[in-house]
């Protein structure tokens, strides 16, 4: 009897145990199922996007305020991404911070000027991060803005902080308003950079064979000293003074302070900032930065007060910039001949990259397009490179003369950086447009060559062998000494790479090659200075390029502007309009959101480290020039 007991007990658990495990396999399938319906959803409104149909229509509400929110790095031409590898990135915490395209913003608050719909422009500017030396892009923000304010919208600008570049644009707001316990850390331009020459060369007995020519050819004074030389320092403080009283005269003229009020706010803060009790947000209003400090809801309401409330009733009635941008018809070219915009941004490689760097052979290939292309009648190239590989300057500089040859002119704006060889692509043109603030010059050639005999004979390693000629000692180069004969080559073909970068610019500019030298040796010159002395022809920005080479071509009366670029496939067109149909359906965040702050831009400990490797390892590869011969500023590139 007990035992039947048992066995009834048991096949009832048992029972239990199977309803459980029927019910979960259920439950699983009807989850699976749901997710099933909303990704073919989601796919569906994707492939519909890509496809161009109805949905791909941004809506934008009537009398919204257009959202200024951009979250990143401000570029001139974001590079291409892989949306699997970051997505898998992401995953482990060690995607990049978004890049921004300046002329994305500039074109969303032009277009929002003239634009019905759009009542009002909003400033969150929280997540923008701006190198200090890309002021120049900071500037075409400022002017859309201006010219924005002249159609008499309101613009104001958001945010429970300010970053020094930040503040920079917001300045130029109607209305500036920030959090009560925000603040706004002015703090000045500097450059500094990490020596580590004792490291390399007494710790871990590195050797380095250097080849340069140039007094301020400072790129490779980190492997080469401790400090800093009084050269560079000569050099880099000339173009940061540029720089500041460029930032301190427009803030100072966009708020109506006195001149003299931001460098004081500066060089005095702890003064400054007693007088307000230590409150560094009521300090912000003393000084005269910001208008008013509110709360993060208040900010809102008061906007609510100028273009209402949004349909959800948690915000004020926005068009994030992305999405307003759908809304704005691209298709710009007519039967009026073109005026083509070709941009070299970023190190300049050699070979066929992808967008992010300034690949010679891909860079090239465009400027043959618009030679041969008959509707293209003048070329503005967008240079925005400190340089790199003297070989793949000087396959661009090449369809540069080409283009001249077939009669069409070509204009150079140059964006934050064009030093060295994104001087070298430039010198030839028939006009060079810099900003005040550009940074250009570095006319000089470098290489270097490191290997480790010393380092690896104290752990008892050595390299030797035989070869037929007397440098055949260099494929062993590494591990074992570099021969005598290699440096001397190597070293002679630098200060040929140089008499040849003088000779370029002299023919270009109509200097003699000794005037060139005077300017050259590798110094850095900043924008007003370089009108100056000859290197640049004209002080303006992209627009006044564009209207020159229309001038130049006699086409300025009625003309297109075109950008030649790689287009998308369709593939990645639905990978690109997969968010957007993500966005629709809730899955994620539009891009109306407001106060994100530097989410994503700030991360610590193993994500970082793995971030940096990954900026590491992109650097080392960016030299690849065959001959090892490098027209490259690295003094005044943005830090890594």
């Amino acid at each position: 009897m007990e035992s039947e007991n048992k066995l009834t007990i048991w096949g009832f658990l048992k029972g239990i145990v199977k309803a459980v495990i029927g019910a979960a396999l259920l439950l699983q399938a009807l989850l699976f199922l749901i997710f099933l319906i909303v990704f073919m959803g989601i796919i569906t409104s994707a492939m519909t996007d890509a496809g161009g149909g109805s949905s791909q229509t941004a809506q934008v509400p009537e009398g919204a305020a257009l959202l200024l929110n951009p979250r990143g790095v401000l570029v001139e031409q974001a590079a291409e991404v892989d949306p699997f590898e970051e997505a898998l990135a992401e995953a482990y915490g060690a995607s990049n911070p978004a890049q921004i395209q300046v002329h994305d913003l500039t074109k969303a608050i032009r277009a929002a000027a003239d634009d019905e719909r759009i009542e009002a422009l909003v400033l969150d500017l929280g997540g923008l991060m701006v190198p200090s030396v890309f002021s120049s892009k900071m500037q075409l923000v400022v002017q859309e803005i201006e010219a924005f304010k002249e159609s008499g919208k309101p613009v104001i600008a958001i945010g429970d902080y300010y970053s020094q570049e930040q503040y920079y644009i917001a300045s130029h707001a109607d209305d500036v308003f920030m959090h009560d316990y925000g603040a706004i850390l002015i703090y000045g331009y500097g450059r500094y950079r990490t020596y580590y020459n004792e490291l390399l060369t007494e710790k871990l007995n590195v050797t380095n064979h250097i080849f340069r020519v140039g007094t301020y050819k400072s790129a490779l004074e980190p492997v080469l000293r401790n400090d800093m030389s009084d050269e560079a320092k000569e050099a880099n403080l000339a173009y940061l003074n540029v720089l500041w009283n460029d930032y301190t005269s427009t803030v100072e003229a966009a708020r109506g302070l006195a001149p003299g009020t931001i460098n004081n706010y500066a060089n005095n803060a702890a003064e400054v900032i007693g007088l307000a009790d230590g409150d560094l947000a009521q300090t912000t209003v003393n000084v005269g930065l910001v208008d008013q400090l509110m709360s993060r809801k208040d900010q809102i309401d008061y906007i609510k007060g100028i273009v209402g409330e949004d349909d959800d009733e948690d915000g004020f009635k926005r068009v994030g910039y992305r999405t307003f941008l759908k809304s704005v018809d691209d298709d710009d070219d007519t039967d009026a001949p073109d005026v083509a915009i070709i941009t070299a941004a970023g190190t300049i490689v050699d070979g066929n990259a992808p967008v992010g760097v300034a690949a010679g052979d891909r860079i090239a290939d465009y400027l043959k397009d618009a030679r041969e292309d008959e509707d293209v009648k003048a070329v503005v190239l967008r240079v925005d490179s400190g340089g790199g590989s003297a070989f793949a300057s000087e396959v661009m500089r090449t369809e540069v003369l080409a283009l001249q040859e077939a009669g069409k002119p070509v204009v150079v704006s140059m964006g934050s950086l064009a030093a060295s060889g994104g001087y070298w692509i430039a010198a030839d043109a028939d006009e060079i447009w810099a900003a005040p603030t550009t940074i250009t010059g570095s006319i000089g050639i470098f290489g270097m060559i490191q290997t480790l005999e010393n380092t690896v004979s104290q752990a008892g390693i050595y390299s030797d062998g035989v070869g037929t000629t007397d440098i055949s000692g260099v494929i062993g180069a590494g591990l074992g000494p570099l021969p005598q004969e290699f440096s001397d080559i190597m070293q002679l073909s630098i200060e040929a790479g140089y008499e040849r970068f003088l000779k370029i610019v002299g023919e270009a500019r109509g200097f003699s090659r000794d005037e060139v030298d005077a300017i050259a040796q590798g110094r850095v010159w900043i924008g007003e200075t370089a009108k100056e002395i000859g290197l640049v022809d004209e002080l303006g920005y992209f627009e006044d390029a564009i209207e020159s080479a229309a001038t130049l071509a006699g086409i300025q009366d009625d003309y297109d502007v075109v950008r030649l670029e790689s287009s998308k496939t369709r593939f990645e067109m639905f990978l690109e309009s997969l968010s957007g149909a993500a966005v629709r359906h809730g899955f994620i965040k539009a891009d109306d959101a407001l106060f994100g702050g530097t989410e994503g831009l700030e991360v610590s400990g193993l994500r970082r480290l793995i971030a940096e490797a990954q900026n590491e390892a992109a650097f080392y590869d960016s030299f690849n020039d065959p001959n090892a011969i490098y027209a490259r500023c690295l003094e005044c590139e943005p830090a890594r």
